[in-house]
């Protein structure tokens, strides 16, 4: 080997030596930087980005759980401010908590930190500047029955206006719309903007009334108004006048036409019906106010002696009533001198004519029948002395139908009657014409042994012993009555008198059967009485009986031979014991 070979192989082992020494150099210094690396994304991966923010709070540098803890304090007044939900003008006010919304401190951290070699994010974790909204928790349960209970209440059915009438006056009270609150679209509004809004406009909706204040007042002006704005004239003409016909002119009152009108509503639409029946009658009325017409009168029968006298009939005059109530509306319609009508009088015919007054005189007594009064003093036989001079000279004309009710109408103080014992409710009390139920037996008896066709009695609730078991009636107005129709074949003329203690009333008239003959069974289904004490005021004292049932029969006797028969049953109830102990 040459001396210049040597060299150059030395020069070259020289130079491997400093190339390995260098080689390790930088990797030691790669390995160094690699480790500072990593030790920084270490640090840096549990700590926020510097100069972050959240919800405008500075968190940069810090832990999560210290961000967290940073936002709550800086934030949780923020988080619970009150949400306003303006409905129509009226505010309410919902709070967070309560409804179902809240700032999520730790999902608004998350994603920030965390281990990672790419240089980006550790260049972020350096350089900073992340700044991000608040991220929220919204329950939408919770907040939906928030929502409902704070508006629930705003919401307003719509207003239905009336039309009425008070006499002739139209009175109107106005329809006006509802209020419903969209509650579901406040819902999602609130979820989506909270709580970068705190204020929000509820949409909301009007119903309807079904009733339109247009209609209303269309209805009043152009249908009703009309019918009531004043009277209806009648004209007629009396063709019974004498010398020739005269002219008849008069009013039905607006009140009276008013009072006829119904107001309905269907499908939104208003309508007005007129009763036919009552105008008719309220014109019919005015007519007989206005003393152009007379009632026919029917013969009366008096006694005379030993006989009858007859008392004659006339003739009246009046409306013919056939179709004037449809013609009394169609005046209604109209307006002005055009509210009027014509309608034809006739002559009226009497129910009991002369002729047939005549015809059908009583001729002898047919029935007679006598109570005693328990005493001839007192408020009791004070009531049946008026009541019998009213029905006494009562006469029913053949095929006639008598009511004791109609005939000695109301009892009141102001008719002559005081307070005395009647029952109710199968007690004993006190009431206005106490005691005339002894009249009414009394003709209840006289129509029974007449033979006269029985329509309507009712015996009293508990037995009385002073009557005929099961053939005794009671009388109350205006439902309770005693009546009977004359059947038979000529006029009745009942009499009536109070004689000391006797209560008299007796039939005149032409007998259509030789005898009525009266029977009763035996006592049946007998209940006996309870005992009572009562501390009321007022109370009446009771003594005990018995309750029971008793049938009784009606055979018509002609000839020897009962031609006909009926029977009824009547029912008494117990009459209890009953001790007033109210002093």
């Amino acid at each position: 080997m040459s001396k210049d070979e040597s060299w150059t192989d030395g020069e070259e082992a020289v130079g491997r030596r400093r190339g390995g020494r260098t080689f390790l150099a930088v990797a030691f210094v790669l390995v160094v930087l690699a480790g500072l690396y990593a030790a920084a994304a270490l640090y840096f991966a549990d700590r926020v980005p510097a100069e972050t923010r959240i919800g405008g709070v500075a968190v940069g540098g810090q832990t999560p759980a210290e961000a967290s803890r940073t936002l709550e304090s800086r934030l949780s007044d923020e988080a619970a401010r009150k949400v306003t939900v303006t409905v129509a003008g009226t505010p309410v006010r919902l709070t967070p908590a309560d409804a179902g919304l809240s700032y999520d401190y730790e999902g608004s951290v998350e994603g920030l930190t965390g281990f990672s070699l790419n240089p980006s994010d550790l260049w972020n974790h350096v350089r900073g500047g992340v700044d991000r909204a608040i991220e929220v928790d919204v329950d939408e349960d919770a907040l939906t029955k928030a929502v409902d209970a704070k508006t629930k209440a705003l919401d307003k059915k719509p207003v239905e206006g009336t039309v009425a009438l008070e006499g002739t006056t139209i009175k109107k009270t106005a329809s006006g719309p509802g209020l419903t609150v969209d509650r579901a679209r406040v819902v999602d509004t609130i979820a989506q903007e909270w709580p970068q809004q705190r204020s929000f406009d509820a949409p909301t909706s009007a119903p309807a009334p079904e009733l339109s204040q247009t209609e209303i007042d269309r209805f009043a002006k152009d249908d009703l108004a009309p019918l009531v704005a004043g009277p209806v004239t009648v004209t007629s003409t009396d063709p019974t006048a004498e010398g020739g016909a005269k002219d008849i002119s008069f009013s039905v009152p607006a009140d009276q036409l008013a009072a006829a009108v119904s107001i309905s509503t269907k499908d939104g639409k208003l309508s007005a019906t007129v009763d036919e029946k009552k105008v008719g009658q309220a014109a019919i009325d005015a007519g007989k106010a206005s003393g152009q017409f007379r009632s026919a009168k029917d013969a009366t029968v008096v006694r005379h002696g030993s006989g009858f006298e007859v008392t004659p009939s006339s003739t009246g005059l009046a409306l013919v009533e056939e179709g004037i109530g449809a013609k009394v509306v169609a005046a209604m319609k109209k307006s002005g001198d055009q509210r009027t009508f014509e309608v034809a009088a006739k002559e009226s015919q009497p129910q009991l004519t002369t002729a047939q007054a005549k015809k059908t005189l009583p001729k002898e007594q047919i029935s007679t029948f006598t109570t005693y009064l328990p005493s001839t003093t007192g408020v009791r036989a004070d009531n049946i002395r008026p009541a019998a001079r009213r029905l006494n000279g009562a006469y029913v004309a053949p095929g006639a139908t008598f009511s004791l009710n109609q005939q000695l109408g109301q009892r009141t103080a102001a008719a002559g009657y005081g307070k005395a014992g009647v029952i109710m409710n199968g007690r004993l009390t006190n009431d206005y014409g106490g005691g005339i139920s002894q009249l009414s037996t009394t003709l209840f008896n006289a129509v029974f042994f007449s033979g006269a066709k029985i329509e309507e009695f009712h015996p009293h609730s508990f037995y009385i012993s002073r009557y005929p078991e099961g053939r005794e009636a009671t009388i109350s107005r205006p439902n309770v009555d005693n009546r009977f129709t004359n059947d038979t074949g000529a006029g009745i003329l009942i009499t009536a008198e109070v004689n000391g203690n006797e209560v008299t009333v007796s039939f005149h008239g032409r007998k259509a059967y030789d005898e009525v003959k009266a029977g009763k069974s035996a006592r049946k289904n007998i209940t006996p009485p309870k005992k009572i004490v009562d501390d009321k005021k007022g109370c009446v004292p009771q003594s005990p009986a018995p309750g029971f049932s008793v049938d009784i029969t009606r055979s018509f006797i002609k000839d020897g031979k009962t031609v006909k028969s009926s029977s009824f049953t009547t029912r008494y109830i117990p009459r209890d014991s009953v001790t007033c102990t109210n002093p």
